[in-house]
């Protein structure tokens, strides 16, 4: 810490006047400092959004969410809004929308073949239009799930336009005829991911010709987006949890669980929709298209084009997950979580350079390039850490930090156990990482307290991105498995990183 950053730090928190003439700082100065927001890990300058916002959607990492319906487990629990609001609240951008036909005429929102409660479909939009950019000013992208009849689909079209009115893009922006528009140009936008006819300029000559009155009769049979080969493998292993649970009473003509008062189906292979015309002229920058492969995307994939890929296959392709279902707390959502801190919690982070190019040779799992970071992390001590359900104030607590990023940098390290004090433990244990792709890495502090028959036990965590740490004396806030502040609980560390 730099003579005058002391300096100013004494003058606003000491409050004894001979002290501070001094150039010192009291215990009670000390407390002060150590409390506020300058003492944190966390850099001030990644609160707000820093970055670049003008390159094209593409070039972000967006925060997104999966079945975004959903606040308990995928088969059984209630579909709310408040999956929606909460995941808006915490700077997600992309939402997931299950749309099936439901009674009157009336679209609604659950996770098909499932026991799962169900929302009506412009109930769902009106809470996102009221929660949208409470968080970000950034565009939302609404990822349909589309599996309505073309009347249905048309009743969508319908309560879109009506819900979002201007804010609803449903033309190409002047500026961007055939690249995608940057995140600062669709500020306060909704975007509707879906399967769409024909491409962007047709949509714009056929909404200017003298065919206006036909419109609405227009419809393509489509493959459905959702019934690729990969996700049929993860539903048809929501299927067999379903057997495990409920028994093999089946019938073995129909194939229909029968249990006293619940009848269940097995998934259903559904290979055609149809698309409503009124629904796919909402599609502009975000038109879905089935995966073949990356070379067949470089080849021919549009720039409003964009693929979802089945995490079956995703996983075979990629280390990292990009949908997460958040309701579902754990080491994922606390990684989702500790990434979209950045840039102001705006959902939006930009990608590194070596991301961005086209023809870049970045390959993760082999690292040729550039100048690896040395952190050093001297864990000191831990003040007021949370009670476990099996112990009294004096618990066996250890920290864990963990490093995720590129293979190579994927690391963690533990301090030794502090019998007895929960209150004030003191590690003082240094601790030392090469990171050689600062760009993607994220720290992890895991606080646990250690269990001899049943294994350790969950106290609390904190994640960032490296690059967003503040070197020097600081302070970790640790929060709950639901992400929830555990205030006063934290850390206290030494943290220096060099090139």
């Amino acid at each position: 810490m730099s003579k005058t950053i002391a300096f100013e730090i004494i003058q606003k928190y000491e409050p004894i006047e001979e002290v501070r003439k001094a150039h010192q700082m009291s215990l009670e100065g000390f407390t002060r400092y150590m409390n506020s927001r300058e003492c944190l890990l966390f850099k001030n300058e990644c609160r707000k959004v820093y970055q670049d916002m003008s390159h094209p959607l593409s070039d972000y990492f967006i925060s997104s969410s999966h079945n975004t319906y959903l606040v308990s487990d995928q088969l059984l629990g209630p579909s709310d809004l408040w999956g929606y609001v909460s995941a808006l609240v915490k700077g997600c951008r992309c939402l997931e929308i299950d749309c099936w036909d439901g009674a009157q005429n009336e679209p609604v929102v659950y996770h098909g073949y499932t026991l799962t409660s169900k929302l009506l479909f412009k109930t769902v939009i009106q809470a996102i239009q009221k929660y949208a950019f409470m968080t970000s000013d950034y565009p939302v992208v609404l990822s349909l799930e589309n599996h309505c009849s073309t009347a249905q689909q048309e009743v969508m079209a319908d309560n879109l336009q009506a819900t979002f009115g201007e804010s609803l893009l449903s033309d190409m922006l002047d500026d961007f005829p055939d690249t995608l528009p940057s995140p600062e140009a669709l500020k306060f936008k909704i975007l509707v991911k879906n399967k769409k006819i024909g491409t962007l300029k047709e949509t714009r000559e056929r909404k200017g010709s003298d065919k206006r009155g036909k419109v609405e009769e227009w419809e393509e049979e489509v493959a459905d987006l959702e019934e690729e080969e990969e996700e049929e493998e993860d539903k048809f292993k929501e299927s067999e949890v379903f057997e495990s649970v409920l028994g093999d009473n089946q019938d073995k003509e129909t194939g229909v669980k029968k249990l006293p008062g619940v009848m269940l189906f097995k998934k259903k292979k559904t290979r055609k929709l149809k698309i409503a015309l009124a629904l796919s002229d909402l599609v502009i920058y975000t038109k879905a298209e089935k995966f073949k492969s990356f070379q067949h995307s470089r080849l021919y994939q549009q720039f409003n084009e964009n693929n979802s890929i089945g995490e079956t296959q995703a996983r075979k392709l990629s280390k990292l997950r990009v949908a997460l279902n958040f309701q579902t707390p754990g080491l994922p959502m606390d990684l989702q979580n500790g990434k979209f801190l950045d840039n102001g919690g705006s959902g939006y982070i930009l990608k590194p350079q070596f991301l961005r190019e086209s023809k870049s040779y970045f390959n993760p799992s082999n690292i040729k390039e550039g100048m690896p970071i040395t952190l050093t992390i001297r864990l000191i001590s831990g003040i007021q850490l949370p009670l476990t359900h099996s112990s009294s104030n004096k618990g066996d607590s250890l920290v864990i930090i963990e490093v995720f990023g590129v293979p190579n940098d994927q690391m963690k390290q533990q301090t030794r156990v502090i019998k007895k004090n929960a209150f004030s433990p003191r590690w003082n244990e240094t601790f030392t990482f090469i990171i050689h792709v600062p760009e993607l890495a994220l720290i992890r502090f895991v606080v646990e307290s250690q269990g001899l028959i049943a294994g350790n036990e969950f106290l609390g965590q904190y994640t960032l991105p490296l690059l967003c740490m503040n070197k020097g004396y600081r302070r970790v806030p640790l929060f709950s498995r639901m992400g929830e502040s555990l205030e006063p609980a934290s850390l206290f560390v030494y943290v220096w990183y060099v090139r």
